[in-house]
């Protein structure tokens, strides 16, 4: 079974979801929502969570699945693992931010 990788991108972006859902009024809901999304990780290679690919007009090659309010983008690495690239707010401009996080994370 292939490994999940949080590549650099997605590693800065869940620290930002972290730290602003780090209130003491939402603590508990953040940690539901952190356990979701990584199990949500575990699931991509079963076909748990059903993953589309970016639309062409983005420039980048991968596939996206949506959670909670959250677009997560991943692609296969060399080695057959998975690379979670990055996760994006859904109202965040994912076009110029997505060719930005393709093009630093490593392909292997």
């Amino acid at each position: 079974m292939p490994a999940v990788r949080i590549q650099e991108s997605a590693s800065r972006r869940l620290d930002e979801i972290y730290r602003y859902t780090r209130e003491p009024s939402v603590e508990a809901q953040a940690t539901y929502y952190f356990i979701g999304l990584f199990d949500a990780f575990e699931r991509i290679d079963t076909h748990g969570v059903a993953s589309r690919p970016v639309p062409a007009e983005f420039g980048v090659e991968g596939f996206f699945f949506r959670y909670g309010r959250h677009f997560v983008y991943r692609r296969r690495l060399a080695n057959g693992d998975i690379g979670i690239v990055t996760i994006l707010h859904e109202r965040v401009h994912r076009i110029s931010r997505l060719r930005e996080d393709f093009s630093s994370a490593p392909e292997a």
